[in-house]
C-alpha cells in the first residue's frame, strides 16, 4: 500500500506541474463563468422593447388597443392612425420595429403586418396575433351586455392534467441529467486517457526503468491510477463549483429552478456521482493503462488509444441520447452495461427511476468490470513494461495474459 501511495503522489505532482494541465483547467474555468454571462450581456445590450405601431383607422377595437401594453409583452405598442407611407419610412428609419394595420375585411378582421424585409418573416408573431384576438373578442363581448353566467359559457376556463400511460414516472429535469452526463464523461475520459499518456511518456524517458526497480508493477498501475483519479476529482468538483456559484450570481433562483430545478440536487446524489465517477474512471484508466503499456513512442498513443475512444463514445451516447426517453428499456440498459453506466445511472437517480436493486446490480456489474480489467492490465503491464519496441499486436497482448510468468 505504501509504494501505491508514493506512485500516486509521484503522479498527481507529475500532471499537476504541467502547464497544459494548468492552462486547460483555467481555460475551461473561464469559459463557464464567460457562458452565464453572455444571456446577462445580450438582455442589458437592449435598450428596450420593440415598438410597434398598430394602426386601427376604422377603430374596430373601440380605442381600446392601448390595453395590450398592460400584457407585459415583449413590446412596446405605439397606438397612432397613420398612412402606409409614414409606415414604411419609420420601419426604414428603425424608428419602429414593425406595424400592423388593422382593417375591416368582407369575412371579419384584415391585419396587415408590415416589416422592414420579409424573407425571414413568415407571419405575425403568435402572441402578438393571440393578444389582438383575445382583444377584439373582449370588445365584442362587452358590446352585446352578456350577464357574468353567459361570458362564462362563451369563454370557459380549461383546466388540464396530463396522464402519462407508463408505469414509470421521471422526476428531474432532462437538460440536467444531460449536463450531468457530460460532466461524467469529460471528467472519466480526460484523466483516463492521461494514464496512457503518463506510462508511454515515462518509458520513451526511462523513468520506468526506475520505477520498476524500487515497486512493483502492479503499485505503478494502482498508484498511477488513484493519484490521477484523485487530481480528476477535484478539477470536477472545481468545475462543477464555480459553475454552481456563477449561475447563481448570473441568475435569479427562480430562473435557475425552472431550467434546472436543482431541488433534485440531494447529498444522496451527490454521494452517487462520486461513486459512480469513481468506479467509471477505474474501468476506462484501467483500461488506457493497458493500452499504454502496449506502445513505446508517445506518437503511436492517439493510434492505440482509438478502439477504446471509439467504446467510450459508444457508451457516452447511449446514455446520452437514451436521456430523451428516460424510462425507456434502452435507457434501463444503458445504466447497467458498464461503459455507459457512469454517466447514466446518475441521471436515473436524479429522476427517480432507479430502484435499489437497480443500483446494487449497476455497482456490481462495474466492481467486476474492474476486477477483470485490472487483472488483465497489471498482466499485461508487468510483461510489457520494458517493450520499447514495436507496438504490440492483440495476439501478443493474450500471449502475455496467458503467460504464467
Amino acid at each position: 500500500m505504501r509504494d501505491i501511495l508514493i506512485v500516486a503522489k509521484f503522479s498527481m505532482k507529475d500532471i499537476l506541474r504541467k502547464k497544459s494541465f494548468i492552462v486547460s483547467t483555467i481555460i475551461i474555468l473561464l469559459l463557464i463563468v464567460a457562458g452565464f454571462q453572455i444571456p446577462r450581456i445580450i438582455k442589458n445590450s437592449k435598450s428596450s422593447n420593440p415598438k410597434v405601431l398598430i394602426v386601427d383607422n376604422e377603430n374596430l377595437f373601440d380605442n381600446q388597443l392601448g390595453e395590450l401594453n398592460n400584457l407585459k409583452l415583449d413590446y412596446e405598442f405605439v397606438i397612432e392612425n397613420k398612412d402606409i407611407k409614414e409606415i414604411k419610412k419609420e420601419i426604414n428609419k428603425d424608428k419602429i420595429k414593425s406595424s400592423i394595420i388593422v382593417n375591416k375585411s368582407e369575412d371579419g378582421i384584415k391585419l396587415n403586418y408590415v416589416v422592414k424585409n420579409k424573407m425571414y418573416v413568415e407571419r405575425i408573431p403568435d402572441d402578438l396575433f393571440t393578444s389582438l384576438t383575445s382583444l377584439y373578442k373582449n370588445v365584442q363581448i362587452g358590446k352585446l351586455n352578456l350577464s357574468d353566467e353567459q361570458i362564462k359559457a362563451i369563454s370557459p376556463s380549461f383546466e388540464f392534467e396530463i396522464i402519462q400511460s407508463e408505469k414509470e414516472t421521471n422526476e428531474g429535469n432532462v437538460v440536467l441529467a444531460m449536463a450531468i452526463s457530460m460532466l461524467l464523461y469529460f471528467g472519466v475520459y480526460f484523466f483516463a486517457y492521461q494514464i496512457s499518456t503518463s506510462i508511454t511518456t515515462e518509458k520513451t524517458s526511462k523513468i520506468m526503468e526506475t520505477l520498476v526497480t524500487s515497486t512493483s508493477p502492479r503499485s505503478i498501475v494502482l498508484g498511477k491510477t488513484l493519484g490521477l483519479g484523485i487530481v480528476g476529482i477535484i478539477q470536477v468538483i472545481l468545475i462543477g463549483g464555480v459553475a454552481y456559484i456563477t449561475a447563481i450570481n448570473s441568475f435569479d433562483a427562480s430562473t435557475i429552478n425552472s431550467l434546472l430545478d436543482m431541488s433534485k440536487i440531494t447529498p444522496f446524489l451527490g454521494f452517487i456521482i462520486l461513486i459512480y465517477f469513481i468506479f467509471g474512471y477505474l474501468v476506462y484508466s484501467l483500461l488506457y493503462a493497458l493500452t499504454g503499456s502496449t506502445v513505446s513512442k508517445p506518437e503511436d498513443v492517439q493510434s492505440a488509444n482509438t478502439p477504446l475512444a471509439i467504446i467510450s463514445l459508444a457508451g457516452f451516447y447511449l446514455s446520452y441520447f437514451s436521456m430523451m426517453n428516460p424510462t425507456s428499456a434502452l435507457n434501463k440498459y444503458a445504466a447497467i452495461i458498464p461503459i455507459s453506466s457512469p454517466f447514466c445511472m446518475p441521471c436515473r437517480v436524479m429522476m427517480g427511476l432507479s430502484s435499489t436493486k437497480e443500483i446494487i446490480l449497476s455497482l456490481s456489474v462495474l466492481l467486476l468490470t474492474i476486477l477483470l480489467v485490472a487483472k488483465v492490465a497489471i498482466k499485461v503491464y508487468s510483461s510489457a513494461i520494458l517493450n520499447y519496441g514495436t507496438k504490440l499486436s492483440f495476439k501478443d497482448i493474450f500471449k502475455m495474459f496467458k503467460s504464467k510468468d
